[in-house]
């Protein structure tokens, strides 16, 4: 009986020693967990946006900023940069404290999209705009202030260029149409969702001239974006930038292009000379060519080959006619035959 007893307790405590029952029913919590696929979830924030979706809009604004360099660079005549530096999603209310003050903001839609969205610009940003449309060289003021209503007005001009430029970008994922609703100093006074809404922020950083930053945000609440989360996607996003454009968009690629200057010359031939050769020029000499009489001469463009022409006149004037794009294995082949 003795044995017995002995027996059952070496037992026991071999099993306590080799299975720690906390450590064994742990075990069985987190196979559990793992099985059903447990997840930590803020109820105070969740998130309504994935990361593809963050990325997605990512994507577009990374568009819509070196599109907007461009617009104001050519608006203002004074360089500036303008790169994506975070996409994230927070609540409202926390957008709402995180904002510096003073700053402007402009309330805009989106159209068809539903709802409102915010676009505010830093004081640094404003102020050197401001000074550069009043004819200044685009200096930044050090102490923060209200713009009075003149620049209010020269800035409404610029806001209205900035959300069209917006409208072009997201014209890639669904065709939108900017609308200025109204400008404003304060965000306390707006309420375009709830303080408990998931909203979207856009932080673009605006280098001016190279020698002065400033800030641009955009805040899209959820209920604007809910509709179109499927297409906000990069892949999708990707897909539909190859799509051939409108006759209406290469309109306008035209009219933006319509301003750039190029350098275009006409090479009527070439030939090998010594320098002393050179040296020895004079009036009356004569350059024997390498290419004949008959062919068509050569057409750069910014320095690069692109058409073939030939030679004429109108009135009083010399000019080319363009026969033909170039083809460099064509011009190369000439050589030998």
């Amino acid at each position: 009986m003795s044995d017995s007893g002995n027996s059952s307790k070496s037992a026991n405590m071999n099993i306590d020693d080799s299975f720690p029952m906390d450590n064994f029913l742990k075990g069985f919590d987190e196979v559990d967990e793992h099985k059903k696929g447990y997840k930590l979830y803020n109820f105070r924030r969740p998130d309504k946006f994935s990361k593809d979706h963050l990325r997605g809009l990512q994507d577009i604004h990374r568009e819509f900023s070196r599109q907007l360099a461009l617009v104001l660079t050519a608006y203002l005549r004074m360089h500036l940069e303008v790169d994506v530096v975070s996409v994230d999603q927070l609540t409202y209310d926390e957008f709402m404290r995180s904002v510096p003050n003073p700053i402007s903001i402009a309330i805009f839609e989106l159209n068809p999209l539903p709802g409102q969205i915010l676009l505010g610009i830093s004081f640094e940003v404003l102020s050197s705009i401001v000074d550069r449309m009043l004819g200044g060289v685009g200096a930044v003021e050090i102490k923060p202030r209200e713009l009075t209503d003149v620049e209010e007005s020269l800035l409404k001009k610029m806001i209205e260029r900035t959300i069209q430029t917006l409208a072009d970008a997201w014209s890639h994922v669904i065709p939108v149409e900017s609308n200025l609703i109204g400008l404003d100093n304060n965000y306390s006074g707006i309420q375009v969702a709830t303080p408990g809404e998931i909203v979207a922020l856009i932080t673009l950083e605006v280098h001016i001239s190279g020698k002065h930053y400033g800030l641009i945000s955009l805040c899209f609440p959820y209920p604007v974006l809910e509709n179109i989360l499927s297409q906000l996607t990069t892949q999708h996003i990707f897909q539909t930038k190859g799509i051939i454009a409108t006759s209406e968009e290469r309109q306008k690629m035209i009219e933006k292009l319509d301003t750039s200057l190029v350098d275009i010359n006409v090479l009527f031939g070439q030939t090998d000379i010594t320098m002393q050769e050179f040296l020895d020029l004079k009036e009356g000499d004569v350059l024997k060519l390498d290419n004949a009489a008959t062919e068509d001469l050569i057409v750069k463009v910014n320095g690069e080959r692109k058409f073939y022409a030939r030679p004429g006149r109108i009135k009083d004037k010399i000019c080319v006619k363009i026969t033909d794009r170039y083809d460099y294995y064509i011009d190369a082949l000439k050589r030998y035959f």
